[in-house]
């Protein structure tokens, strides 16, 4: 019996081995295509995972238990929120011409759309609140497929939607920097499955409707089908290497907002969703998907009181950045210099060879600010920065808000990347 087990045993190890090589090569082989699965697999063979905390008090105080992190992590991300005035919002840019263009005011869910998503659910993503996990809904597809599309459409023809729906547990993501520091760790989101499900749904059909009528500013490359961070790196160095061939000087000043998607005003992205054309139902369903939230942290198992969220897109949502990059989507109205986009990071370029080009990127910088304060999205000036370009540039100074622009340390490396001849002058 026991010659049968090691034979058997053998063949077991040798099978899982093979299948362990062949799926390598799988992922390997499909890098190019699907490099976020490569990742995601090398990740998974790590030994040690970043842990949160311990972290440092209002006080200073050492704080190492993982329910008073998790209490004293969502006071700090909901303490970022915005607190908005809602008696006399601003104008915005109306990129939609209703004379000529339909509004997307509706959406009919089908059972086919709704067993199309099952289908392709993602079963390895985690569990919400609401404890149903993707595995469940994947296999009773079938099932599934008719209840879940009379409650989707239901909702979204009431503008009505669960309070389990509403619900995130948020999962600390530590960045960088020193891990005892509140600020150096970004709340991600993981809420309902079967509300990110229609959330999907209205996603593909909001991003079909500002494709179709071209409503989104070339500028923006992050969450564009067909643009990515390789595009926007090659429409930004396409233009600086040309004007450095030439001689020219260029100056580049890189934009940060403050907490950008924890700060969107809920009342002002409404606005700003009805100059882009997205009216009727589906407008009443995103403005009562953010109103009415509550998150908590949640930490290896412990977790913090519950707290409401004010402002907003929630990270780790589908609908979010699509709704972000429709309330920056005016921010270069006024801008005459090159602007690039992707997501919340923004980078102003422009030729300076004497003041009055500098008084142009100054211009510039001011109409930034100032649509920064009238939608609430402040920049956080500290971490925004500037690149001289060129052997005799003047080195200008800028500032934003009264505050001067600090130059980028990676200014040097950044030069010899694009041309290692390249000299800065200092």
């Amino acid at each position: 019996m026991y010659e049968i087990y090691k034979s058997k045993l053998n063949l077991s190890v040798k099978i899982n081995k093979t299948a362990k090589l062949n799926l390598e090569q799988q992922i390997a082989s499909k890098i190019k295509t699907d490099s976020k699965s490569f990742f995601s697999y090398v990740n998974s063979k790590k030994k040690s995972f970043h842990q949160v905390g311990p972290i440092k008090d209002e006080n200073g105080l050492v704080v190492s238990d993982n329910k008073e992190i998790a209490q004293k992590l969502n006071k700090y991300f909901g303490s970022v929120f915005s607190t908005e005035t809602v008696s006399n919002i601003d104008e915005s840019v109306s990129v939609f011409n209703g004379d000529v263009m339909q509004p997307l005011d509706t959406l009919e869910i089908t059972e086919t759309i709704v067993l199309n998503k099952l289908v392709n659910i993602n079963i390895n993503k985690s569990q919400g609140p609401d404890t149903i996990h993707g595995r469940l809904l994947y296999e009773l597809r079938e099932e599934l497929k008719k209840p879940l599309c009379i409650i989707y459409n239901k909702s979204l023809s009431s503008g009505n939607i669960p309070l389990d729906w509403k619900m995130a547990d948020v999962i600390p993501i530590f960045k960088k920097g020193h891990k005892q520091n509140k600020e150096n760790y970004r709340p991600v989101s993981l809420t309902s499955i079967v509300c990110k499900i229609l959330e999907t749904i209205i996603k593909d059909c909001v991003v079909s409707f500002l494709e179709t009528n071209n409503l989104i500013d070339d500028s923006q490359h992050g969450f564009i089908k067909g643009k990515s961070c390789l595009s926007n790196l090659l429409d930004f160095f396409e233009i600086l290497t040309k004007q450095i061939d030439q001689g020219k000087c260029v100056d580049v000043i890189f934009l940060d907002f403050s907490k950008a998607f924890d700060k969107v005003p809920h009342n002002k992205l409404r606005k700003k969703l009805r100059d882009h054309g997205i009216r009727g139902n589906i407008e009443n369903w995103i403005n009562g998907w953010l109103s009415g939230r509550q998150q908590r942290v949640v930490i290896e198992g412990e977790h913090s009181n519950w707290i409401p969220v004010t402002s907003g897109v929630p990270q780790g949502s589908v609908l979010g950045p699509v709704l972000f990059i429709i309330y920056i989507n005016d921010i270069n109205y006024q801008i005459k210099s090159k602007l690039n986009k992707f997501a919340d990071d923004c980078k102003v370029m422009g030729e300076v060879s004497n003041l009055v080009d500098k008084d142009i990127i100054q211009h510039d910088l001011d109409e930034l600010y100032n649509w920064s304060v009238k939608w609430q999205m402040p920049f956080n000036i500290e971490k925004c920065s500037i690149m001289h370009f060129g052997t005799k540039n003047p080195h200008f100074q800028y500032n934003i808000g009264n505050k001067i622009l600090k130059e980028s340390d990676e200014e040097k490396d950044l030069g010899v990347l694009i041309d290692p001849s390249l000299k800065f002058s200092k």
